[in-house]
This record gives structure tokens, sequence and C-alpha cells, in this order.
């Protein structure tokens, strides 16, 4: 019976459910008359033995149950019950179809009397089997409930706590009774509470036990976190009746941590192998800044900003460990100025000042309330905050968050590349994150330093790419090329984008009589090896123009220079010495092709010496672009060979290309159809030609053709604008190699801008040269030239009439400036001398020198030519030469 309510008609007697004690221990009864036989006989009894009562009832239970051995004694215990007494014992019992015990039988035996007064037994028996069998199940629940090293609950139908071990008593504080009636409530916080009773209901009403449940939380007088695996399972009674649910729960906190630093540890992997691949793919600052905060946010960090000096973004030189070290005034022991580059934040509304220690931007006071930086800001931080510290000592530095911030804690990281601090990197984790660890902080070293390395690259490649630029502009002509009688434009692309200088190069050099050298050379090879290489080849081009030297002559000098490039004892060896008899472990091959052109505006014709170059393209008027023949020779340095020269007249408007083969040669695409979309790209951008150049025939001087005509509408556009469809038409593999591009207009010296005059070799042509030129200049409005001109013009006819030889030619050239020449068949070139006191003449030369902006002379094939330039006068008065100037003749 379970229960007995109290009711208005009094007690009410309910019936126990299956699943009582009774069910555990086998208990059974009959009775006994006062003949000693059975009269009554239970069916518990006919359970426990397996007599029906037919077998049993009317029988002597001694002679029935009992070995015979035993039954004398039984036979006088039986009287003695009859005779009122009441026992217990033990007794063995046997089955009746058996001979031997079958069992310890435990018998409580109560003397009972019947309605006549008659005396009578009632006995109840026990099985001892399965008594003991209860005991030692009993002993052993206890031992492990209470001695198990685990906390154990017993939870019962309302899932109040029945019963709890030692164990759990002693990690939450308190008496083991003390425990009995509460819920999961009073040791977990509400969110933990609520999940662990949802689990106990549903293993109460299903029986599918729970295992490996995690709960978080804390025991008494502790703020530690702990962490819990729970193991439930429904608790049934003999019956299979649940009578509740048990909890097994195992404190994991040490497993939960290993388990958190390991996953740390393989994030923090994860993270730097991240770091390696996507930190330093740029060679800009900013850039690298960026990718150590995309690395960073949200994998390590919530937000993160990155803060560098600013002498190290403007390119300023800085001894080692000395970046920070230039402070600007006004702001004490603030550190030096530096410049956010970047911030990231993964918490949604921050701003680039959330939790980041406090900077103090230039535009404020020292004192004065913090302006927090955006990206592109100038902040320096004061000099007590934890930032500073960081940035003086390069120590990491660990800044706790504001009541009123988001951010939990930040650490300031100073960015070391080689003893240098150049930056500042700030990390922080939001509320609610999980702070920072020695292992949080040994990653962010490592992440600031692995960025900080390639930041100092990029400063380093940074200083490096603008040395190469400067070495590069000073190799090329500056700014926009000009010429008489020619429109010219000019592109170069170096190959090596690392360093953006190559071999190429291309160059207009202004000769005497307003003609033009058109230079274009490439030194094979790449980078500043080449590079340098071609700026001694050009040095050398433009000291031999100088000399008005021929085109072969030209590339015969350059090929001895060439070859002595690579040699210890200089170019005098390389032409007395063998090329191929050069020890190899004290030269080098340097091996460069080149093509030198001289323009004459006045004549139109441009000679041309070819040293292993491409082709000079000539495009005329209303016609195809085609291959000039000019003999291409061998490179310059290898040496042993003549170069030829050919002399071709370009009609007026046309164009004239020199370029080199990175242009119209790459790996997946031959010369020839380089050279074939070269042409189209030339002759009409809107319609490319599929037709590769023919070879031109050998020994031709003027140009040929090789096709139909085609619209004129390269003379039409610009030059520059040609140069831009040819690099954007052409599929030029840009980064193969470099690429020079030097193209050219023909506009001839007009007719009315010349006077050319042939004199007799006599004394009165003095006198008609200086008349000739009088009346050239008036005509050409430069009267304040006139006196000047007369003067010097006098002069070099008199020496062309005393010292050289055959007829004589004057010639007025007007351009850019006036240039007057004077030409004989003499071969001695005039040379400049210092006069005696004494002496009547010998100082014409020197009046020439003192009165022109410049003189010299030059051979021609038929004898030499003497020259002087004046400039155009601007308005005012031509000076005049001083006193000083005029008795320095003398």
């Amino acid at each position: 019976m379970s229960e007995i309510p109290e009711t208005a008609s009094g007690v009410v007697w309910q019936s126990s459910p299956p699943g009582s004690i009774y069910d555990y221990i086998k208990v059974a009864s009959f009775s006994i008359g006062p003949d000693g036989l059975v009269d009554q006989w239970s069916r518990r009894a006919t359970e426990q033995f397996g007599i029906e009562p037919a077998e049993v009832m009317g029988k002597d239970p001694i002679e029935v149950f009992m070995p015979a051995e035993l039954r004398p004694r039984g036979h006088r215990k039986m009287a003695e019950i009859l005779d009122g007494r009441e026992w217990t014992g033990l007794v063995p019992f046997r089955m009746p179809d058996e001979d031997h015990a079958h069992g310890l039988a435990e018998v409580y035996v109560m003397p009972s009397e019947t309605e006549g007064g008659r005396r009578a037994a009632l006995c109840i028996v026990v099985d001892v089997r399965a008594l003991r069998g209860i005991e030692t199940d009993l002993a052993a629940s206890q031992a492990i409930f209470g001695q198990s090293p685990f906390g154990f609950l017993l939870f019962g139908p309302d899932l109040t706590v029945v019963r709890a071990n030692q164990r759990f008593a002693k990690v939450f504080g308190g008496a083991v009774s003390e425990h009995r009636g509460r819920t999961v409530h009073d040791y977990l916080s509400r969110p933990e509470a609520e999940r662990m009773t949802a689990a106990l209901k549903r293993v109460l009403d299903t029986g599918e036990s729970v295992t490996d449940l995690q709960i978080v939380g804390s025991v008494p007088d502790s703020i530690d976190r702990r962490h819990w695996a729970v193991n439930l399972y429904r608790v049934h009674s003999g019956t299979g009746r649940p009578i509740g649910v048990a909890g097994l729960g195992i404190d994991v906190t040490r497993r939960h941590v290993a388990a958190r630093e390991a996953a740390s540890a393989r994030r923090n992997l994860a993270i730097l192998n991240e770091a390696s691949a996507r930190i330093g793919n740029s060679l800009d600052l900013e850039t690298t800044a960026r990718e150590l905060l995309d690395v960073a946010v949200p994998g390590f960090c919530d937000l993160a900003s990155v803060d560098l000096y600013q002498g190290l973004l403007s390119g300023d030189e800085a001894p080692p460990g000395h970046w920070g070290s230039s402070r600007p005034e006004g702001y004490g022991g603030a550190s030096a100025e530096l410049r956010r580059v970047a911030f990231a934040s993964a918490v949604a509304g921050a701003l680039p000042s959330d939790g980041l220690d406090g900077p103090e931007s230039p535009d404020s006071p020292a004192t004065g309330t913090p302006a927090w930086p955006r990206v592109g800001a100038v902040h320096h931080f004061p000099f007590s905050t934890p930032s500073a510290v960081a940035l003086r000592t390069a120590r990491v530095q660990t800044i706790p968050g504001e009541d009123r911030s988001l951010v939990q804690s930040t650490l300031a990281v100073p960015m070391v590349a080689h003893d240098a601090v150049i930056g500042l990197v700030q990390f922080s984790r939001a509320k609610g994150s999980e702070p920072f660890g020695e292992r949080d902080r040994a990653l962010a070293v490592e992440l600031a330093a692995r960025a900080a390395v390639c930041m100092d690259n990029a400063r380093l490649y940074r200083r490096e790419h603008e040395r190469a630029l400067i070495l590069q502009r000073s190799l090329l002509p500056p700014g926009d090329p000009e010429a008489a009688g020619l429109d010219i434009a000019c592109r170069y692309l170096p190959g090596n984008t690392a360093t953006e200088v190559g071999g190429d190069w291309f160059d207009v050099i202004e000769l005497p009589g307003h003609r033009t050298a058109l230079v274009v050379g490439d030194v094979m090879g790449r980078g500043l090896r080449a590079a340098v290489a071609m700026g001694e080849l050009r040095t050398a081009v433009r000291t031999l123009a100088l000399l008005d030297l021929e085109p072969a002559e030209v590339l015969s000098a350059l090929d001895e220079i060439a070859r002595g490039l690579g040699s210890p004892s200089g170019a005098q060896q390389a032409s007395r010495v063998a090329h191929k008899s050069r020890d190899p472990e004290l030269s080098e091959v340097y091996l460069a092709t080149c093509v030198y052109a001289v323009y004459d505006p006045v004549t139109r014709r441009c000679t041309f010496a070819n040293a292993g170059h491409l082709p000079p393209i000539l495009l005329e008027p209303g016609e195809e672009a085609l291959l000039l023949d000019v003999p291409p020779g061998m490179p310059l340095g290898v040496g042993g060979e003549p170069f030829e020269e050919v002399q071709v007249e370009l009609p007026e408007g046309s164009l004239l290309a020199l370029y080199t083969d990175g242009l119209v040669e790459s790996r997946d695409h031959p010369l020839d159809e380089g050279l074939s979309a070269f042409r189209a790209a030339l002759t009409d951008p809107s319609r490319p030609s599929a037709r590769r150049a023919l070879p031109l025939q050998a020994g031709s001087v003027s140009p040929g053709r090789q096709g139909g005509t085609v619209s004129p509408g390269a003379g039409a556009r610009s030059l520059e604008d040609i140069c831009d469809h040819v690099l954007n038409t052409l599929d030029t593999h840009h980064g193969e190699d470099d690429i020079a591009l030097l193209m050219a207009r023909i506009q001839g010296m007009p007719t009315e801008a010349v006077g050319d005059w042939q004199l007799p070799r006599e004394p009165r042509s003095v006198g008609r040269a200086r008349e000739l030129a009088r009346t050239q200049l008036v005509a050409w409005e430069l009267e304040p030239l006139v006196d000047t001109v007369e003067l010097l013009v006098s002069e070099l006819v008199t020496n062309a009439l005393r010292y050289g030889e055959g007829e004589i030619r004057l010639r007025l050239l007007r351009d850019r400036t006036l240039v007057c020449e004077v030409w004989d068949a003499g071969l001695v070139q005039p040379r400049r001398r210092r006069a005696r006191d004494t002496d009547e003449g010998g100082r014409g030369l020197q009046l020439v020198g003192l009165l022109s902006a410049a003189w010299g002379s030059r051979r021609t094939p038929r004898g030499k030519t003497v020259w002087f330039e004046l400039a155009l006068p601007d308005g005012d008065s031509a000076a005049e030469p001083s006193v000083e100037q005029l008795l320095s003749m003398f």
C-alpha cells in the first residue's frame, strides 16, 4: 500500500502497485491446522515452491518439505509451535520430487487459533537465496553510489533530488541530506538549468539515455567556469515501472581546457599558414597592412588597426631602430608621427577608435580631447599610453577595455623589422570573446613580425624602385624630343616590372646643320645589368654623334666599345686581342643591336646603318607600311665585320618607325607575324593585315612597295595616338621583353627656310657672301642678327679662301635656330688657337666662338663644312659682347 489518504468518510485503503519490496524478496505463506497438516496454501507459495494446493493440502509439511534426516527434529518443533510457541529460524527444504535439500528458507511461524479455539499456526516463508542477493545488490549499490569519484544524483518522478552521493555534496557543499528535494535550478544558471531539465524530462518520458551532455556552470565560492559531462538514464522498479532518473556527472574542465588549447593551437597554426600565403603578396606598404588585418580579423581578433611611422611612408632614411626618433614640435614626450594605414572590424557598427589605445591628432593639443584617427590620418600616441610604451620598448603591451567600451582587451604589438620598430598593430577582442592568452600574445608577435618584414621589404623595394626609375629616366631622353623637320613620339616599356629598367633604349640627338640622329638599341639581357650596359652604350653613341661621324663609322666605334665593356682592361685591350681569347672568368660578353640613322631636313634624306637590329618601317602617305632594306650587319660586341650604310629619301608626311624586338616578337608568335601585325597597325587601325611582310630585294636604297595603296588615315592621326594604338593593338606580351618605340613624321624644311649659294674661289666672294646673308636675313625679318652674321660669314669665307680648296658653298638654315654653313673641298679641319699680341690675324675663330651660340666643323664626302649657330631674336636687341670678352682675344 502506498498511501492512506484522509477523506470525509474515514480511511480508504488503496492497493500498492506492482513492484514493492515483496516482489524482490519472494515471500510466501501457508497455515497449519490443529492436526499439524497444511490447511491453507497461498498463491505466492505455489509460485515460490512450484507446488499446487492440491498436492500439499492435508499433508504434513515436515514430511513434504524437509529431508528425511531432519524430520524428527522438525516434528518436535511443530509440537512446540502447536503448543503456542512462536519460532523463527532457517530451515532447509526440498521439493516433493527430490530427496536432497533444494534450498534454505527463513521461516516465521506464529501461533493462531481456529474458530473452535483450537491451536494452529501461520507460516511465512522467505527464500534466503533471494534475500541474500538483495542484500548483496544493496551493498554493491551503496558502494557504487557512496564511494564513486563522480557526482551521482537520483531524481524522482517530479525531477527533484531523491538522493545524492558524497562526491556531489563535496563539490556543491553541504551534507548529503541537504540536497534532497532540490532541483537543477539550485545548481546551474537559468539557461543551463532549463537545458538540463529538458533532458531529464525526455529521459523520464522516453527511456532513452543521454550520454555526454555538456553542462557549463560554477561551484559555490568560485567564479571559474567548470565543464561537466552528464550521463542520464531512467531507473525502473522490479516490475519495470519508471521510478526516476539517475544522473552521473564527470568534471571534464581539464579535458575541455586541453581541447580548447589544442583547438587554439590548431587555429594559430592555421592563421600562421594563412599569413604565410596572404601577407607580403604585394610590395606596397598599405596593401601589406590590409593583408595582415584580413588574416587577423575575424580569425584571431574582432578589431585591429595598423599605424606606421610617417617617416617610413614618406621614404625618409633612418638608422636602425630609429624610425620613431624624430618627434614633431609641440608634442612633448609623445611618439613620433604615425599614420593609420589600415583598420578592420568584425563587430557591426564598430568605429576605428573602439577599444584601441587613444592617440592624439596633430590638429589637437597634447592636453586636449583625443581625436581618434581614421584611416589615412596622421597622429601620435601620448607618452604615458601603453601604445607609446610598446613603441619605445619594442615589447607587447596589454590594454584592458573600458567599462563603456565594447572591447574586452587589446594587444599593442610593435612591428619590428631588422631591429627597428616601424609601426604598431593593435589586436582587440570584444566582450564575450575568449580573453587573450600567452599563446595569443606569441601569435600576435609572430603576425606583426611577419608583416613588418614584408613592409620593410616593400620599403626597400620602393627605395630601389625609385632609384631604378631615376637611373632609367637619366638614360632616356628627357621630355618630348624635338628635331628640325621631324614630329617625334616615343614609348618605352620595361620588361622587368619589378625594377622598371632594361636594356632597350632610344635617343634623339641634334646634329649640326639641323640634322638629327635617331637611335634605337637593345642590349641582350634584362634588368639592372643590361640597363647599366645600355647606359654606357648610349653615352658612347652621344659622344660619337658629336664628332659628326658617318653612321657606319659610329657603329664601328661603338662595336669596339661594346667589346671592351666586359673586359677588365677596357676597350684598348679589346681592340688588340681577339674576342675569343678573353678569360671567361675575368670578362663578360656584352652584345647589343642598334640602328643609327641621320636625317637631313633640307634634303629629306636619311642615312641608315644597322648592327643586327630589326629593319626600320616606313609608311608613306596613301601607301602600305613597308620594311626598309637596311643590311642588318653583326651585333655590337661581335667585331670583325664592317657596317654598311643605306641612304633613303623620305617623302613629305611619311612615318618612320624604329623599334625593338619586344614589340613584335614573343614566345607564342614568331617574328614574321609580329612584323606583319605591326605594319597592319600602322597602315590602317580599323583593318588588321593578315599578310606577312615579304623580303625586299638586296641592294635597294629607295623604298620599294609591297602591296596596294590604302587610305591615308595615318597621316591624319597624331603620332601619340599612333603609338598608343600600336601598343594596344599588338600582342606585345608585356613583361617578356623590353619595348622601345620611336616614331617620326617627316616634315622637311620648307624651301623658303633655306638659303644656298655657290661662290667662286676669288676674294670678292667675301663681300658677295656678306651681301647674300644680309639680304636673306632681311627677308626672314631677322634684322637684329644681320651685323653678327655678316661678320662671322666674312671670317668663315675668308678662312675657306685662305686655307681651303675648290668652290665655296654658303648655306643659311632657319628653324628653331639660325645655322650658317660654309663648305669647301679642303680636308684640313680648322683649329682654334690663341693669337700672340703681335699677330695681326689668327683671331677669326675666337671671334666666331665668342659671338655664336655654338660652332664647329665636320667632314663631308667632298671636303669639310664649318658652321656656327645663333639663337633667333625674341624681341630684345641682341646682347653685345663685353669689353672683357673682346680683350680675351688678345
